[in-house]
């Protein structure tokens, strides 16, 4: 006998673009929530696993979390690294355990490599010997990370362009395979069907580019009024450095880009932070080219309201994700 599916509903939009307000509407205590106490989330953020990480990574609240349970938040010190295959492994986990309750596991989020990652699986990369993996590491120490990027270029041009200079995980990742096999990342194929053990639905939720830039540069404001400057303060204090994982999210390391002595204006590092987000944003999408049953719904502000975060969920979503959470645990 074949082994039954886990259904799961995937929903992927870029930084800002309204997705865990869509997920308390439908599964939380919204307008629209028939689904309430139907689903958990699996939050597909790479930064918001970091404990401490909170305003700036826009995480939900403890009491949203409260109300609509969440997964892989606050799983993490900033110094330690969060690999892909840790979100996948992990994300796993926590689908078969919802499945297991009766609820729909639904994995929301913007991180489209996880989330892509997830669909199809991981690409079957080499994994190098302990002396490579060793050899890399000391040479990150004593050449530096400009060096070890330089060396990436060199040998893997197009690696090099997706991986941010200051990411030296995935510097040394890139380097390993190329001193392992010879071969640059990209000849490892990534998977290009869903994997098997699951039932997707997959929601790509897309707003007009003027717009999205203009709810990226409010949050930041919002940010920097809820407090992210006592919030990166206060890591540092605690002992958090430039050069750790968690330091390296949009929203943090801009802090130390501009030599920030805990005194200096900020508007510098606000303007920074809103570019390097709406650029990122524009990055996002890249990772969902392709996925195999994705839909994509355009999201429009609600009309007629005053606050500039409400949208209005198109009758088709709605309705699609109506009748998926009804095939598969009776909503």
């Amino acid at each position: 006998m074949k082994k039954q599916k886990i259904p799961v509903l995937v929903i992927f939009a870029p930084t800002a673009s309204g997705k865990t307000a869509l997920t308390f509407d439908l599964f939380g205590s919204g307008s629209h929530s028939f689904f309430k106490g139907k689903a958990e989330i699996i939050s597909a953020d790479s930064m918001q696993v970091y404990r401490g990480l909170d305003i700036g990574t826009a995480k939900p609240t403890l009491k949203e979390r409260q109300e609509l349970p969440h997964h892989l938040i606050d799983i993490a010190s900033p110094d330690a690294q969060f690999s892909v295959a840790d979100f996948v492994k992990l994300a796993d986990d926590a689908a078969k355990d919802i499945y297991s309750r009766g609820k729909l596991p639904v994995v929301a989020g913007g991180t489209g490599f996880y989330i892509r990652s997830f669909l199809l699986g991981l690409p079957a990369t080499p994994e190098p010997p302990s002396h490579i993996r060793a050899a890399l590491r000391e040479e990150l120490e004593t050449s530096g990370l400009e060096a070890m990027y330089g060396q990436l270029m060199a040998v893997d041009p197009e690696s090099a362009g997706k991986i941010n200079k200051n990411d030296a995980y995935r510097i040394l990742r890139a380097l390993e395979i190329y001193r392992t096999t010879g071969k640059p990342r990209g000849f490892f194929e990534a998977k290009i069907s869903l994997r098997e053990e699951y039932d997707f639905f997959t929601v790509i939720l897309n707003r007009e580019r003027d717009e999205l830039f203009e709810r990226i540069n409010a949050r930041v404001d919002l940010m920097f009024d809820s407090g992210l400057e006592d919030e990166v303060r206060s890591l540092i204090k605690s002992g958090l450095t430039s050069g750790m994982p968690g330091m390296q999210a949009i929203g943090y390391r801009e802090f130390f880009e501009y030599g920030w002595d805990l005194v200096s204006d900020t508007s510098l590092i606000r303007e920074k932070i809103k570019k390097n987000s709406r650029k990122y944003a524009k990055k996002q999408y890249v990772f969902m080219k392709g996925i195999p049953g994705a839909r994509v719904y355009d999201i429009m502000p609600a009309t007629g309201s005053e606050n500039s975060a409400a949208f209005a969920i198109p009758e088709a979503l709605h309705s699609d994700i109506k009748d998926f959470c009804n095939n598969v645990i009776n909503c």
